[in-house]
Parts: structure tokens; C-alpha cells; sequence
């Protein structure tokens, strides 16, 4: 995915600010052993870019001054009440260096799995995105999960699928998590009659004394 960014010279708060009411982001790229660069973004493309899985969890092309680079998105900074993205970080790519990233599960074939059409299960999905450790030529825009073997009682773990070559899972201390609990229906229980207590002449129920 490729976008646009142009040279920030002017700096601090008041720059930002003037910047933002111009209708552009100040952003900053670091990283491969080069000095951090100031850069701004049209607000509105950047806008749409977020909204865009592959923005958030692949490889970058920036554009600057007609020069290309590869990047990440690290970070953005939003206003706390308005549709306004403040500030942006992006991370240099060492096409050597090992990265740690997060990527989303794509998850398919649930509705044609025994749990669901037979069975009539619930499926949870505990984890929607895994942290991966790889080279930057093998970071995955996402990664496809069949969901048609399941059954009912049995859940999805970690073990039970292929991350894509290259990549391993960085899953802090869990060695094998649950990707997609099964969770069997709840039967509905009958409810019992209630039967009200008689009534007496004055209208009071005859309980026992």
C-alpha cells in the first residue's frame, strides 16, 4: 500500500497546531539507523488509509520528495472527541531486521462447520489478531483461518494452524492460546407453575403461621 507524505521544516506546538488547522497531520518517521524525519500528511487520505486493515498491518510505500521508502505504522495519536488524527509515527524497514508485528485473523467457513450447521454451537472468537515475529519479506497482510473442521466441544488453539512461512507466534508466556471457542447451546429450562397462595375473605393470603 503506497501514500504520500511531504518534509515538516517548521516544528513545536504552534506549528502543529497551524498545521492541523491547514487540513494536514505532522508525523515523524524513525528507525534503520538513520536520523528521525519530520514529515506531514494530507489529513483527509491519511483518514481513509486508517480505516484500511492493510494500513495498519503491512509493509508501507512512502513517497517523499519523489523517493520511495518502506515503512510501518507504530503509532497515531486521535483527538479525544473529534474525527481528527493529531499526530502519526512511522518505523523505517530493515529488509534484515527481524519484525514483531501484529497480525489479523481472517477467519472463513464457520457456518458449514459440524458445531455450527449440525450442532448449533456458538463460536467464539477469543484472539481476532496474533503478534508474529519475521523479515519484513514475509510479513503476512493477514492470515487465513478454516473454521469448517470444527466441532462441537472442541476449540481452536494456537497448534492447530499454519502461520505462514517465515513467521513465528510471539505469544508471551502462552504456549499454545485458544483461537475460537466452541460453546455448546443453552438449553432452555421449563419453568414450573407457580401457584398462588388462596385468598381469604379479606383478601389476605392463608399462609402458614
Amino acid at each position: 500500500m503506497k501514500f504520500v507524505a511531504f518534509e515538516r521544516s517548521k516544528h513545536g506546538t504552534g506549528a502543529s497546531r497551524r498545521l492541523r488547522n491547514s487540513g494536514r497531520t505532522p508525523g515523524i518517521v524513525y528507525g534503520a539507523d538513520m536520523a528521525p524525519q519530520n514529515i506531514e500528511l494530507d489529513h483527509n487520505a491519511l483518514w481513509h488509509a486508517l480505516k484500511k486493515e492493510a494500513f495498519h498491518a503491512s509493509i508501507l510505500e512512502m513517497e517523499v520528495n519523489g523517493q520511495s521508502s518502506q515503512v510501518l505504522l507504530r503509532d497515531y495519536q486521535m483527538h479525544p472527541f473529534k474525527q481528527l488524527v493529531q499526530h502519526i509515527d512511522f518505523q523505517r524497514v530493515d529488509a534484515n531486521t527481524t519484525l514483531h508485528m501484529k497480525v489479523p485473523f481472517h477467519f472463513s467457513g464457520e457456518e458449514e462447520s459440524e458445531a455450527v450447521k449440525t450442532d448449533k454451537c456458538l463460536v467464539n472468537r477469543v484472539m481476532t489478531e496474533i503478534e508474529v515475529a519475521c523479515l519484513p519479506a514475509n510479513l503476512p497482510e493477514f492470515i487465513q483461518v478454516d473454521l469448517t473442521g470444527l466441532t462441537k466441544g472442541v476449540s481452536l488453539h494456537l497448534d492447530d494452524i499454519t502461520l505462514p512461512k517465515g513467521c513465528k507466534p510471539v505469544t508471551r508466556g502462552k504456549k499454545n492460546p485458544v483461537l475460537v471457542a466452541v460453546v455448546a447451546p443453552v438449553e432452555e429450562a421449563v419453568a414450573a407453575p407457580v401457584v398462588a397462595a388462596p385468598v381469604d375473605a379479606k383478601g389476605k393470603g392463608k399462609g402458614k403461621k
